[in-house]
Protein backbone atom coordinates (compact mmCIF):
# COMPACT_ATOMS: atom_id res chain seq x y z
CA UNK A 1 0.00 0.00 0.00
CA UNK A 2 1.88 3.12 -1.03
CA UNK A 3 0.36 6.87 0.37
CA UNK A 4 -1.91 7.36 -2.65
CA UNK A 5 -4.18 4.53 -1.33
CA UNK A 6 -3.22 5.77 1.89
CA UNK A 7 -4.55 9.15 1.20
CA UNK A 8 -7.85 6.79 0.16
CA UNK A 9 -8.04 5.41 3.18
CA UNK A 10 -7.87 8.61 5.08
CA UNK A 11 -10.67 10.14 3.52
CA UNK A 12 -12.58 6.85 4.38
CA UNK A 13 -11.66 6.60 7.80
CA UNK A 14 -12.20 10.21 8.36
CA UNK A 15 -15.68 9.45 7.17
CA UNK A 16 -15.73 6.33 9.62
CA UNK A 17 -15.09 8.09 12.54
CA UNK A 18 -17.78 10.56 12.20
CA UNK A 19 -20.56 7.84 11.47
CA UNK A 20 -18.89 5.54 14.72
CA UNK A 21 -18.94 9.40 16.86
CA UNK A 22 -22.85 10.09 15.50
CA UNK A 23 -23.59 6.42 16.01
CA UNK A 24 -22.20 6.52 19.65
CA UNK A 25 -24.19 9.44 20.27
CA UNK A 26 -27.24 8.02 19.08
CA UNK A 27 -26.75 4.36 20.61
CA UNK A 28 -25.41 5.45 24.15
CA UNK A 29 -27.01 3.18 27.02
CA UNK A 30 -29.36 6.27 29.07
CA UNK A 31 -29.52 5.27 32.97
CA UNK A 32 -32.88 4.82 33.95
CA UNK A 33 -34.68 7.66 34.82
CA UNK A 34 -35.50 7.52 39.30
CA UNK A 35 -39.04 7.94 39.48
CA UNK A 36 -40.20 11.21 41.00
CA UNK A 37 -43.73 12.27 42.87
CA UNK A 38 -45.70 14.34 40.82
CA UNK A 39 -47.28 17.91 42.17
CA UNK A 40 -50.39 16.00 42.58
CA UNK A 41 -49.01 13.66 45.21
CA UNK A 42 -47.71 15.85 48.07
CA UNK A 43 -48.23 19.33 46.16
CA UNK A 44 -45.02 20.59 46.57
CA UNK A 45 -42.53 18.66 44.31
CA UNK A 46 -42.46 20.19 40.97
CA UNK A 47 -42.67 23.40 39.13
CA UNK A 48 -46.32 24.83 39.11
CA UNK A 49 -47.08 22.69 35.93
CA UNK A 50 -48.71 25.12 33.21
CA UNK A 51 -52.92 24.77 32.58
CA UNK A 52 -54.88 25.99 30.53
CA UNK A 53 -56.78 29.22 31.89
CA UNK A 54 -54.08 29.91 34.78
CA UNK A 55 -51.75 32.62 35.69
CA UNK A 56 -49.00 30.00 35.28
CA UNK A 57 -49.80 28.99 31.48
CA UNK A 58 -46.83 29.48 29.57
CA UNK A 59 -47.38 31.31 26.32
CA UNK A 60 -48.39 29.20 23.31
CA UNK A 61 -45.33 30.46 21.07
CA UNK A 62 -41.88 32.47 21.56
CA UNK A 63 -43.08 35.43 19.61
CA UNK A 64 -46.37 35.85 21.97
CA UNK A 65 -43.48 35.53 25.24
CA UNK A 66 -41.42 38.13 23.52
CA UNK A 67 -44.48 40.39 22.74
CA UNK A 68 -45.52 39.83 26.52
CA UNK A 69 -42.03 40.33 27.75
CA UNK A 70 -41.75 43.71 26.48
CA UNK A 71 -44.58 45.34 28.07
CA UNK A 72 -42.89 44.08 31.46
CA UNK A 73 -40.79 46.52 33.19
CA UNK A 74 -37.33 45.65 33.01
CA UNK A 75 -33.92 46.97 34.87
CA UNK A 76 -30.44 47.13 33.71
CA UNK A 77 -27.39 45.60 35.57
CA UNK A 78 -23.83 46.41 34.03
CA UNK A 79 -20.85 44.97 35.39
CA UNK A 80 -17.33 44.16 33.64
CA UNK A 81 -18.32 41.31 32.12
CA UNK A 82 -22.37 41.75 31.64
CA UNK A 83 -24.90 43.98 30.61
CA UNK A 84 -28.39 42.12 32.02
CA UNK A 85 -31.68 43.06 31.66
CA UNK A 86 -34.40 41.86 34.66
CA UNK A 87 -37.68 41.57 34.00
CA UNK A 88 -40.54 42.29 36.68
CA UNK A 89 -42.17 40.08 36.24
CA UNK A 90 -40.31 37.02 38.28
CA UNK A 91 -37.20 38.67 38.54
CA UNK A 92 -36.28 37.04 35.52
CA UNK A 93 -33.05 37.31 33.49
CA UNK A 94 -34.36 37.89 30.18
CA UNK A 95 -31.45 39.17 28.49
CA UNK A 96 -28.03 39.10 28.87
CA UNK A 97 -24.81 40.18 26.62
CA UNK A 98 -21.16 39.20 27.26
CA UNK A 99 -18.78 42.06 26.25
CA UNK A 100 -15.76 40.65 26.49
CA UNK A 101 -17.60 38.55 23.01
CA UNK A 102 -18.73 39.67 20.56
CA UNK A 103 -21.25 38.50 17.74
CA UNK A 104 -20.31 36.32 14.69
CA UNK A 105 -22.65 38.64 12.56
CA UNK A 106 -20.88 41.87 13.54
CA UNK A 107 -18.44 42.19 15.67
CA UNK A 108 -18.96 45.55 17.21
CA UNK A 109 -22.00 44.16 18.64
CA UNK A 110 -21.54 42.00 21.87
CA UNK A 111 -22.60 37.91 21.96
CA UNK A 112 -26.35 37.74 23.24
CA UNK A 113 -26.68 34.22 25.50
CA UNK A 114 -30.02 35.33 27.40
CA UNK A 115 -32.24 36.51 24.89
CA UNK A 116 -35.67 37.68 24.94
CA UNK A 117 -36.87 37.25 21.37
CA UNK A 118 -34.55 38.82 18.97
CA UNK A 119 -32.88 35.79 17.95
CA UNK A 120 -34.27 33.10 20.20
CA UNK A 121 -36.28 33.12 23.29
CA UNK A 122 -34.01 32.07 26.25
CA UNK A 123 -34.39 33.26 29.58
CA UNK A 124 -33.20 32.04 33.53
CA UNK A 125 -35.97 31.76 35.67
CA UNK A 126 -36.90 31.21 39.35
CA UNK A 127 -39.39 30.82 41.70
CA UNK A 128 -40.79 29.70 45.56
CA UNK A 129 -43.76 26.64 44.79
CA UNK A 130 -46.11 27.00 47.42
CA UNK A 131 -49.35 28.70 48.48
CA UNK A 132 -49.38 32.11 47.74
CA UNK A 133 -45.05 32.14 47.04
CA UNK A 134 -43.45 34.29 44.17
CA UNK A 135 -43.30 32.64 41.65
CA UNK A 136 -41.56 33.28 37.83
CA UNK A 137 -44.74 35.18 36.74
CA UNK A 138 -45.09 37.15 39.95
CA UNK A 139 -45.13 40.64 39.42
CA UNK A 140 -41.79 41.77 41.87
CA UNK A 141 -40.88 45.51 42.39
CA UNK A 142 -37.39 46.62 41.07
CA UNK A 143 -35.22 49.19 42.98
CA UNK A 144 -34.01 51.01 39.99
CA UNK A 145 -34.24 51.55 36.55
CA UNK A 146 -30.52 50.73 36.32
CA UNK A 147 -27.74 49.46 38.22
CA UNK A 148 -23.89 49.93 37.75
CA UNK A 149 -20.96 47.69 39.12
CA UNK A 150 -18.71 50.82 40.40
CA UNK A 151 -14.86 51.17 39.94
CA UNK A 152 -13.58 49.62 43.22
CA UNK A 153 -16.32 47.87 44.07
CA UNK A 154 -16.25 44.00 44.26
CA UNK A 155 -19.78 43.01 44.11
CA UNK A 156 -23.20 44.28 43.74
CA UNK A 157 -26.65 42.71 44.85
CA UNK A 158 -29.98 43.77 43.51
CA UNK A 159 -33.28 43.18 45.72
CA UNK A 160 -36.40 42.48 44.33
CA UNK A 161 -39.57 42.56 46.59
CA UNK A 162 -42.62 40.26 46.07
CA UNK A 163 -46.17 41.23 47.05
CA UNK A 164 -46.56 39.96 50.88
CA UNK A 165 -49.49 37.52 51.27
CA UNK A 166 -50.72 36.60 54.09
CA UNK A 167 -48.39 37.70 56.06
CA UNK A 168 -45.81 36.27 54.14
CA UNK A 169 -42.73 38.27 52.82
CA UNK A 170 -40.37 37.16 50.24
CA UNK A 171 -37.38 38.98 48.82
CA UNK A 172 -35.32 37.77 45.53
CA UNK A 173 -31.36 39.06 45.61
CA UNK A 174 -29.29 38.77 42.87
CA UNK A 175 -25.40 39.38 43.39
CA UNK A 176 -23.23 40.32 40.97
CA UNK A 177 -19.36 39.78 41.53
CA UNK A 178 -16.47 41.57 39.47
CA UNK A 179 -14.23 39.82 36.46
CA UNK A 180 -17.14 36.46 37.14
CA UNK A 181 -19.84 34.95 35.06
CA UNK A 182 -21.39 33.68 38.28
CA UNK A 183 -24.59 35.06 39.62
CA UNK A 184 -25.71 34.54 43.14
CA UNK A 185 -29.80 34.20 43.29
CA UNK A 186 -31.39 33.59 46.34
CA UNK A 187 -35.00 34.07 48.46
CA UNK A 188 -35.16 35.79 51.55
CA UNK A 189 -38.20 34.23 53.33
CA UNK A 190 -39.98 35.81 56.17
CA UNK A 191 -42.97 34.30 58.11
CA UNK A 192 -44.89 36.85 59.94
CA UNK A 193 -48.18 34.43 60.03
CA UNK A 194 -49.49 32.36 62.43
CA UNK A 195 -48.44 29.08 60.85
CA UNK A 196 -45.20 27.27 60.03
CA UNK A 197 -44.42 27.55 56.31
CA UNK A 198 -43.53 24.68 53.81
CA UNK A 199 -41.81 25.38 50.62
CA UNK A 200 -39.97 24.57 47.55
CA UNK A 201 -37.52 26.66 45.31
CA UNK A 202 -37.08 25.95 41.95
CA UNK A 203 -34.64 27.46 39.37
CA UNK A 204 -35.16 26.83 35.33
CA UNK A 205 -34.10 27.83 31.93
CA UNK A 206 -36.44 28.51 29.47
CA UNK A 207 -35.58 28.42 25.70
CA UNK A 208 -36.98 27.38 22.47
CA UNK A 209 -35.90 24.70 20.32
CA UNK A 210 -34.21 26.44 17.49
CA UNK A 211 -30.45 25.46 17.44
CA UNK A 212 -27.82 28.00 18.53
CA UNK A 213 -25.45 29.75 16.27
CA UNK A 214 -22.93 26.55 15.90
CA UNK A 215 -21.94 24.81 13.50
CA UNK A 216 -23.15 21.95 10.76
CA UNK A 217 -20.44 20.98 8.73
CA UNK A 218 -20.54 17.71 6.47
CA UNK A 219 -23.02 16.42 8.85
CA UNK A 220 -21.48 17.27 12.06
CA UNK A 221 -23.40 19.26 14.31
CA UNK A 222 -22.69 20.64 17.96
CA UNK A 223 -25.47 20.28 20.18
CA UNK A 224 -27.68 22.88 21.56
CA UNK A 225 -30.04 21.64 24.11
CA UNK A 226 -29.95 20.80 27.91
CA UNK A 227 -27.51 18.32 30.13
CA UNK A 228 -27.82 17.47 33.47
CA UNK A 229 -24.70 15.59 35.78
CA UNK A 230 -24.62 13.69 38.87
CA UNK A 231 -21.48 12.14 40.42
CA UNK A 232 -23.61 8.85 39.46
CA UNK A 233 -24.81 9.27 36.67
CA UNK A 234 -22.59 11.85 35.30
CA UNK A 235 -22.70 14.05 32.29
CA UNK A 236 -26.11 13.41 30.22
CA UNK A 237 -27.05 15.22 27.30
CA UNK A 238 -31.23 15.20 26.51
CA UNK A 239 -32.48 16.75 22.83
CA UNK A 240 -35.24 19.20 22.69
CA UNK A 241 -36.62 16.30 20.46
CA UNK A 242 -36.39 13.28 23.40
CA UNK A 243 -38.09 15.97 25.71
CA UNK A 244 -40.86 16.54 23.52
CA UNK A 245 -41.03 13.16 22.30
CA UNK A 246 -41.21 12.43 25.93
CA UNK A 247 -37.89 10.05 25.70
CA UNK A 248 -35.91 12.18 27.83
CA UNK A 249 -33.60 10.17 30.76
CA UNK A 250 -31.91 11.47 33.57
CA UNK A 251 -31.47 11.14 36.73
CA UNK A 252 -34.16 12.45 38.57
CA UNK A 253 -32.93 12.52 42.34
CA UNK A 254 -29.87 13.21 43.36
CA UNK A 255 -28.04 14.98 46.47
CA UNK A 256 -25.22 16.63 43.75
CA UNK A 257 -24.74 17.82 40.75
CA UNK A 258 -26.30 20.75 38.04
CA UNK A 259 -28.44 21.20 35.44
CA UNK A 260 -27.44 23.30 31.88
CA UNK A 261 -28.55 24.86 28.67
CA UNK A 262 -25.49 23.96 26.61
CA UNK A 263 -25.11 25.62 23.19
CA UNK A 264 -21.85 26.31 20.74
CA UNK A 265 -19.37 28.02 23.20
CA UNK A 266 -21.54 29.57 25.96
CA UNK A 267 -23.53 27.82 28.59
CA UNK A 268 -26.19 28.71 31.33
CA UNK A 269 -25.97 26.69 34.64
CA UNK A 270 -28.01 26.40 38.14
CA UNK A 271 -25.83 25.20 40.35
CA UNK A 272 -26.89 24.12 43.91
CA UNK A 273 -24.88 23.32 46.83
CA UNK A 274 -23.57 20.03 47.24
CA UNK A 275 -25.26 17.55 49.72
CA UNK A 276 -28.70 19.37 49.36
CA UNK A 277 -31.61 17.00 48.12
CA UNK A 278 -32.77 17.97 44.57
CA UNK A 279 -35.43 16.53 41.56
CA UNK A 280 -34.21 17.70 38.14
CA UNK A 281 -36.63 18.18 35.36
CA UNK A 282 -37.39 18.79 31.86
CA UNK A 283 -40.19 19.34 29.90
CA UNK A 284 -42.27 20.59 27.20
CA UNK A 285 -44.00 24.17 28.16
CA UNK A 286 -45.65 25.36 24.95
CA UNK A 287 -45.17 25.06 20.81
CA UNK A 288 -41.08 24.66 20.11
CA UNK A 289 -40.73 25.80 24.01
CA UNK A 290 -38.96 23.66 26.82
CA UNK A 291 -38.29 24.26 30.26
CA UNK A 292 -35.18 22.24 32.36
CA UNK A 293 -34.37 23.46 35.99
CA UNK A 294 -34.29 21.57 39.78
CA UNK A 295 -36.47 22.01 42.55
CA UNK A 296 -34.60 22.45 46.00
CA UNK A 297 -36.20 21.94 49.18
CA UNK A 298 -36.84 24.91 51.91
CA UNK A 299 -36.14 24.69 55.41
CA UNK A 300 -39.34 24.55 57.35
CA UNK A 301 -40.17 28.44 58.26
CA UNK A 302 -41.67 28.72 61.74
CA UNK A 303 -44.43 31.57 62.58
CA UNK A 304 -42.17 34.45 63.13
CA UNK A 305 -39.20 32.90 61.69
CA UNK A 306 -37.17 33.61 58.55
CA UNK A 307 -35.33 31.29 55.64
CA UNK A 308 -33.24 31.49 53.03
CA UNK A 309 -32.40 29.77 49.49
CA UNK A 310 -29.55 30.33 47.13
CA UNK A 311 -27.65 28.83 44.14
CA UNK A 312 -25.23 30.04 42.04
CA UNK A 313 -26.14 30.49 38.37
CA UNK A 314 -23.15 30.77 36.13
CA UNK A 315 -24.33 32.15 32.32
CA UNK A 316 -20.56 32.87 29.84
CA UNK A 317 -18.28 30.85 27.93
CA UNK A 318 -17.05 27.50 28.23
CA UNK A 319 -13.67 28.49 29.73
CA UNK A 320 -12.27 25.09 30.49
CA UNK A 321 -9.55 26.37 32.69
CA UNK A 322 -11.94 27.89 34.71
CA UNK A 323 -15.16 26.00 34.90
CA UNK A 324 -13.42 22.55 36.62
CA UNK A 325 -12.90 25.01 39.28
CA UNK A 326 -16.64 26.41 39.60
CA UNK A 327 -18.93 22.80 39.67
CA UNK A 328 -17.17 19.25 39.34
CA UNK A 329 -17.94 18.13 35.94
CA UNK A 330 -19.22 21.90 34.59
CA UNK A 331 -15.86 21.52 32.43
CA UNK A 332 -17.62 18.55 30.50
CA UNK A 333 -19.86 20.75 28.43
CA UNK A 334 -16.87 21.29 26.36
CA UNK A 335 -17.70 17.63 24.45
CA UNK A 336 -14.61 16.12 22.43
CA UNK A 337 -16.75 13.01 21.65
CA UNK A 338 -14.91 10.00 21.69
CA UNK A 339 -11.63 11.48 20.98
CA UNK A 340 -11.63 13.54 24.37
CA UNK A 341 -8.83 11.06 25.40
CA UNK A 342 -6.32 12.66 22.59
CA UNK A 343 -8.43 16.26 22.73
CA UNK A 344 -7.77 17.07 26.28
CA UNK A 345 -4.07 17.32 26.41
CA UNK A 346 -4.28 18.52 22.38
CA UNK A 347 -5.98 21.39 24.30
CA UNK A 348 -3.86 21.57 27.47
CA UNK A 349 -0.76 21.67 24.60
CA UNK A 350 -1.94 24.25 22.36
CA UNK A 351 -2.73 26.63 26.07
CA UNK A 352 0.76 26.40 27.02
CA UNK A 353 2.10 27.44 23.23
CA UNK A 354 -0.21 29.95 23.47
CA UNK A 355 1.04 31.28 26.84
CA UNK A 356 4.24 31.54 25.38
CA UNK A 357 3.00 32.82 22.14
CA UNK A 358 0.44 34.60 23.43
CA UNK A 359 -1.39 33.43 19.82
CA UNK A 360 -3.54 30.31 18.88
CA UNK A 361 -2.28 30.62 15.69
CA UNK A 362 1.29 30.62 16.79
CA UNK A 363 0.40 28.12 19.18
CA UNK A 364 -1.22 25.63 16.49
CA UNK A 365 1.87 25.64 14.10
CA UNK A 366 4.18 24.98 17.46
CA UNK A 367 2.04 21.93 18.24
CA UNK A 368 2.22 20.72 14.46
CA UNK A 369 6.01 21.36 15.06
CA UNK A 370 5.67 18.87 18.05
CA UNK A 371 3.97 16.47 17.16
CA UNK A 372 5.99 16.10 13.71
CA UNK A 373 8.93 15.58 16.02
CA UNK A 374 7.37 12.76 18.16
CA UNK A 375 6.91 10.97 15.20
CA UNK A 376 9.98 11.64 13.32
CA UNK A 377 11.56 7.87 13.51
CA UNK A 378 8.24 6.43 12.23
CA UNK A 379 7.80 8.83 9.54
CA UNK A 380 11.42 8.88 8.23
CA UNK A 381 11.11 4.76 8.07
CA UNK A 382 7.79 5.67 5.91
CA UNK A 383 9.85 8.16 3.53
CA UNK A 384 12.66 5.87 3.41
CA UNK A 385 10.20 2.91 2.30
CA UNK A 386 8.61 5.04 -0.43
CA UNK A 387 12.02 6.62 -1.55
CA UNK A 388 13.11 3.10 -2.21
CA UNK A 389 9.69 2.25 -4.02
CA UNK A 390 10.61 5.09 -6.03
CA UNK A 391 13.95 3.93 -6.76
CA UNK A 392 12.01 0.35 -7.65
CA UNK A 393 9.57 1.79 -10.01
CA UNK A 394 10.99 1.21 -13.71
CA UNK A 395 11.56 -2.37 -11.93
CA UNK A 396 8.32 -2.78 -10.93
CA UNK A 397 7.22 -1.33 -14.00
CA UNK A 398 8.93 -4.45 -15.84
CA UNK A 399 7.07 -6.76 -13.90
CA UNK A 400 3.79 -5.32 -14.85
CA UNK A 401 4.65 -5.54 -18.63
CA UNK A 402 5.76 -9.35 -18.33
CA UNK A 403 3.31 -10.44 -16.03
CA UNK A 404 0.35 -8.00 -16.37
CA UNK A 405 -1.52 -10.73 -17.62
CA UNK A 406 -1.30 -13.33 -14.94
CA UNK A 407 -1.81 -11.40 -11.74
CA UNK A 408 -0.75 -13.54 -8.95
CA UNK A 409 2.57 -14.79 -10.71
CA UNK A 410 2.81 -10.65 -10.96
CA UNK A 411 2.04 -10.01 -6.59
CA UNK A 412 4.90 -13.05 -6.06
CA UNK A 413 7.49 -11.63 -8.24
CA UNK A 414 6.77 -8.34 -6.63
CA UNK A 415 6.90 -9.35 -2.97
CA UNK A 416 10.47 -11.33 -3.78
CA UNK A 417 11.48 -8.20 -4.98
CA UNK A 418 10.41 -6.07 -2.08
CA UNK A 419 12.31 -9.14 -0.10
CA UNK A 420 15.51 -8.96 -2.01
CA UNK A 421 15.40 -4.83 -1.48
CA UNK A 422 14.49 -5.54 2.58
CA UNK A 423 11.36 -3.06 1.06
CA UNK A 424 7.80 -3.11 3.23
CA UNK A 425 5.16 -1.74 1.06
CA UNK A 426 2.65 -1.22 3.91
CA UNK A 427 5.67 1.26 5.55
CA UNK A 428 4.02 4.60 4.85
CA UNK A 429 1.06 3.48 6.52
CA UNK A 430 1.85 4.03 10.26
CA UNK A 431 2.19 7.53 9.75
CA UNK A 432 -0.62 8.61 8.34
CA UNK A 433 -2.95 6.09 10.68
CA UNK A 434 -1.38 8.05 13.61
CA UNK A 435 -2.40 11.42 12.13
CA UNK A 436 -5.94 10.35 11.92
CA UNK A 437 -6.62 10.71 15.30
CA UNK A 438 -4.50 13.49 16.33
CA UNK A 439 -6.19 15.52 12.96
CA UNK A 440 -10.01 14.51 14.04
CA UNK A 441 -9.05 15.04 17.65
CA UNK A 442 -7.62 18.76 16.67
CA UNK A 443 -10.80 19.35 14.69
CA UNK A 444 -12.92 18.79 17.85
CA UNK A 445 -10.64 21.06 19.59
CA UNK A 446 -10.92 24.46 17.55
CA UNK A 447 -15.12 23.33 16.99
CA UNK A 448 -15.38 23.59 20.47
CA UNK A 449 -12.59 25.60 22.41
CA UNK A 450 -14.48 28.68 22.69
CA UNK A 451 -10.89 30.36 23.35
CA UNK A 452 -10.71 29.93 19.75
CA UNK A 453 -13.68 31.99 18.74
CA UNK A 454 -12.97 34.98 17.00
CA UNK A 455 -8.78 34.44 17.72
CA UNK A 456 -7.00 35.88 14.85
CA UNK A 457 -3.76 34.43 13.76
CA UNK A 458 -2.24 36.85 10.83
CA UNK A 459 -3.00 39.14 8.26
CA UNK A 460 -6.64 37.66 6.47
CA UNK A 461 -7.01 35.52 9.14
CA UNK A 462 -9.28 37.29 12.34
CA UNK A 463 -10.40 33.75 13.19
CA UNK A 464 -9.47 30.53 13.12
CA UNK A 465 -12.85 28.67 14.20
CA UNK A 466 -14.07 29.85 11.24
CA UNK A 467 -13.38 28.81 7.41
CA UNK A 468 -10.15 30.99 5.47
CA UNK A 469 -12.44 34.10 4.27
CA UNK A 470 -10.35 33.80 0.90
CA UNK A 471 -9.85 30.32 0.80
CA UNK A 472 -5.90 31.04 0.72
CA UNK A 473 -5.10 28.60 3.00
CA UNK A 474 -6.61 25.31 1.53
CA UNK A 475 -5.35 26.52 -1.89
CA UNK A 476 -1.67 26.21 -0.30
CA UNK A 477 -2.95 23.11 1.46
CA UNK A 478 -3.50 21.66 -1.92
CA UNK A 479 -0.90 23.06 -3.74
CA UNK A 480 1.45 21.24 -0.86
CA UNK A 481 -0.26 17.81 -1.17
CA UNK A 482 0.29 17.92 -5.32
CA UNK A 483 4.27 18.62 -4.44
CA UNK A 484 3.59 15.59 -2.26
CA UNK A 485 2.60 13.62 -4.92
CA UNK A 486 5.49 14.63 -7.26
CA UNK A 487 7.39 13.14 -4.49
CA UNK A 488 5.84 9.80 -4.61
CA UNK A 489 6.84 6.77 -6.52
CA UNK A 490 4.29 6.80 -9.98
CA UNK A 491 1.49 4.57 -9.50
CA UNK A 492 2.25 1.70 -12.16
CA UNK A 493 -1.32 1.80 -13.05
CA UNK A 494 -2.36 4.98 -15.08
CA UNK A 495 -6.25 5.06 -13.80
CA UNK A 496 -4.80 5.18 -10.12
CA UNK A 497 -2.68 7.97 -11.31
CA UNK A 498 -5.21 9.78 -12.23
CA UNK A 499 -7.53 9.63 -9.49
CA UNK A 500 -4.15 10.01 -7.06
CA UNK A 501 -3.26 13.15 -9.01
CA UNK A 502 -6.98 14.34 -8.46
CA UNK A 503 -6.97 14.11 -4.93
CA UNK A 504 -5.18 17.73 -4.09
CA UNK A 505 -8.00 18.77 -5.59
CA UNK A 506 -10.91 16.50 -3.49
CA UNK A 507 -9.13 17.84 -0.48
CA UNK A 508 -9.01 21.69 -1.31
CA UNK A 509 -12.59 21.35 -1.94
CA UNK A 510 -13.33 19.77 1.19
CA UNK A 511 -11.34 22.09 2.98
CA UNK A 512 -12.32 25.48 1.53
CA UNK A 513 -15.30 25.15 4.96
CA UNK A 514 -12.98 23.33 7.63
CA UNK A 515 -11.81 25.84 10.26
CA UNK A 516 -8.96 27.99 9.07
CA UNK A 517 -6.99 26.75 12.26
CA UNK A 518 -7.57 23.05 11.50
CA UNK A 519 -6.27 23.99 7.60
CA UNK A 520 -3.64 25.78 9.26
CA UNK A 521 -2.37 22.24 11.18
CA UNK A 522 -2.27 20.83 8.04
CA UNK A 523 -0.63 23.21 5.61
CA UNK A 524 2.32 23.29 8.44
CA UNK A 525 2.40 19.29 8.53
CA UNK A 526 2.49 19.02 4.65
CA UNK A 527 5.44 21.99 4.28
CA UNK A 528 7.30 19.61 7.29
CA UNK A 529 6.65 16.52 5.77
CA UNK A 530 7.73 17.18 2.15
CA UNK A 531 11.03 18.46 3.33
CA UNK A 532 11.74 15.57 5.44
CA UNK A 533 10.62 13.45 2.07
CA UNK A 534 12.37 15.32 -0.06
CA UNK A 535 15.83 14.83 1.99
CA UNK A 536 15.37 11.54 2.03
CA UNK A 537 14.50 10.77 -0.87
CA UNK A 538 17.25 13.04 -2.29
CA UNK A 539 19.72 11.17 -0.10
CA UNK A 540 18.88 7.82 -1.20
CA UNK A 541 18.68 8.23 -4.88
CA UNK A 542 21.46 9.70 -5.10
CA UNK A 543 23.50 7.12 -2.94
CA UNK A 544 25.82 4.87 -4.70
CA UNK A 545 25.28 1.22 -4.75
CA UNK A 546 26.51 -0.77 -1.99
CA UNK A 547 26.85 2.29 0.43
CA UNK A 548 24.91 2.24 3.28
CA UNK A 549 22.30 4.92 2.26
CA UNK A 550 21.24 2.97 -0.75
Amino acid sequence: MDQRRLILFLIFSFALVMLWDSWLEYSRPQPAALTSQSAAADGTSAVPTPTPGSGLSAPASGESSAALAASVPRMVVRTDLMVVQIAAQGGDIVHMELPAHKSNEDRSKNFVLFDDGGRHLYTAQSGLIGEGLPNHKTMFSLPADEVVLADGQDSVTIRLEAPAHNGVQVSKLMTFHRASYLVDVSYEIRNDSAEPLDAHAYFQFMRDGKPAEGVDLYGVKTFTGPAFYTDAERYQKVSFEEIRDGKAKFARRATDGWVAMVQHYFVGAWLPQAGVEREFFARQIGNDLYSAGVILPVAKVAAGEQAKVAVRLYAGPQEQNKLESIAPGLDLVVDYGMLTVIAAPLFWVLSWFHSLTGNWGWAIILVTVAIKLAFFPLSAASYKSMAKMRVLGPRLQRLKELYGDDKVKMQQEMMNLYRTEKINPLGGCLPILVQIPVFIALYWVLLGSVEMRHAPWLGWIQDLSSKDPYFILPIVMGLSMLVQMKLNPTPPDPIQAKVMMALPIIFTFMFLWFPSGLVLYWVVNNILSIAQQWQITRMIEGAKPGTKAA
